[in-house]
């Protein structure tokens, strides 16, 4: 193996002497001499047989092979940076990865904002999230497969939950499909001579769709996006969470069906830690982050 010549010390002195503009402040600023600095320098570019820096009156600036050197330099530093920042990390149990579920009928924008202020804390912290539905959710809980669910309904039996919001589910089609003129739906059992857009449950042993009515005809799609575009072309009837319709049903593209005494459904959306005893700290962070999405405070909020 080849020896480097140079140390990580002597690049990020040479970083310093640049952002800072000069060796006087550079040396203020690291708390160093000048001289140590001057020599360190000087050192560098002996080893490297290339001029760094070029002093003109008090101010040292790069040469143009320099600037090229100091610009990979700081990716250099910065990638070991980050490498003692991650063994600093897994020392005190923050965990590197942390893996949520989220209902499909949870808002993804009130996921972002949280996933938004634990960005600047997450110290480097990677984020897979998935998109779950019905006992999918469960499954996943059960199967300590997350550290965060955000499920509906009831959680498993035997699992904390901390109640979220409830979301609303509205009865919906194109305004050409016919039962759009019908007014009030009367009988449910109307709807089953339509086709019926559902979405799929996520679970590996469930048959459970959102919001089947039985229909005789039914299309399975997996995300409530690809249920709108085929609403839009005038097929079906399926029921979709308010927020992703606001849009549609204010321009006219799609309307709301009203069916005598279930004209919309509300479902409770709640987290869930599946594993308390071993939560790390990253991820009681952003559970607290996200409770706070909806004006609940923790100890963990900042």
């Amino acid at each position: 193996m080849t020896r480097a010549k140079s140390t990580l010390e002597q690049w990020r002195i040479l970083q310093a002497v640049v952002d800072y503009g000069g060796y006087a402040q550079a040396a203020e600023r690291l708390n160093k001499s000048q001289s140590s600095l001057n020599h360190a320098v000087a050192k560098l570019q002996h080893q490297l047989g290339i001029e760094l820096l070029e002093v003109k009156g008090r101010k040292a600036y790069l040469t143009q092979q320099g600037e090229v050197l100091l610009r990979r330099s700081r990716h250099v530093t910065q990638a070991v940076n980050e490498l003692e920042q991650l063994a600093s990390n897994l020392e005190q149990g923050w965990e590197p990865t942390l893996t949520l579920a989220r209902e499909i009928i949870y808002p993804m924008e009130s996921l972002v904002c949280a996933l938004n202020a634990f960005l600047p804390h997450s110290r480097g912290t990677r984020i897979i999230m998935l998109d779950s539905v019905i006992t999918g959710t469960q499954e996943l809980i059960l199967q300590g497969k997350v550290d965060i669910a955000i499920c509906a309904g009831v959680p498993p039996k035997g699992y904390l939950s901390e109640p979220l919001c409830e979301q609303e589910l509205y009865l919906v089609c194109h305004p050409s499909h016919p039962l759009a003129d019908l007014g009030t739906i009367e009988d449910d059992k109307l709807l089953a001579q339509y086709l019926q857009l559902v979405i799929k449950d996520t679970g590996v042993q469930s048959n459970i769709d959102i919001g089947w009515l039985k229909a005789e005809q039914r299309w399975t799609v997996s995300n409530f996006h690809e249920a709108k575009v085929i609403l839009n072309q005038g097929i079906g009837f399926c029921w979709i969470p308010s927020f992703l319709v606001q849009e549609e049903l204010a321009s006219g593209k799609l309307v709301r069906l009203h069916l005598d005494g279930s004209q919309k459904r509300r479902i409770m959306l709640s987290l869930v830690i599946p594993n308390r005893d071993q939560q790390g700290p990253a991820s009681k962070l952003l559970a607290s982050l996200i409770l706070k999405q909806h004006g609940i405070e923790t100890r963990n909020s900042h």
